[in-house]
């Protein structure tokens, strides 16, 4: 019983899970392995490191750029910036790592042919 309870509690403290990219201990340990190919472990972790911290540098930024926009565009609305940037995502139809939609638009077929086949 005290297992379980102490289990349940512990999950409990953990808090929210949150995704994002790189960090020093992810990147760390890749750049770690790719030392150690080359016998430089301690080198390979180092710039690793430094690399993920950029990588989550950049997205935390753009986060808050888009949190910004989401700001403008609805204000008054509470809540982190995570969670402005997601909705602006959502509404935006964009990812993380992109300002703008994608578009998938097809080229428009040439004037005068209405089909789009080449004509001969």
């Amino acid at each position: 019983m005290a297992a379980t309870l102490s289990v349940v509690l512990l999950a409990g403290l953990a808090g929210p899970v949150r995704a994002e990219p790189g960090g020093c201990l992810k990147y760390g340990a890749v750049g770690a392995v790719g030392g150690h190919v080359a016998h430089h472990g301690v080198l390979g972790a180092v710039s690793g490191c430094a690399a993920g911290m950029y990588v989550r540098h950049e997205y935390r930024k753009e986060a808050r750029a888009k949190a910004a926009l989401y700001d403008q565009e609805h204000p008054g609305t509470k809540g982190t910036y995570e969670q402005k940037a997601t909705a602006y995502d959502v509404e935006h139809s964009t990812a993380p790592g992109q300002m703008t939609p994608k578009t998938d638009a097809p080229a428009a077929p040439a004037a005068g042919n209405p089909n789009g086949n080449a004509s001969f």
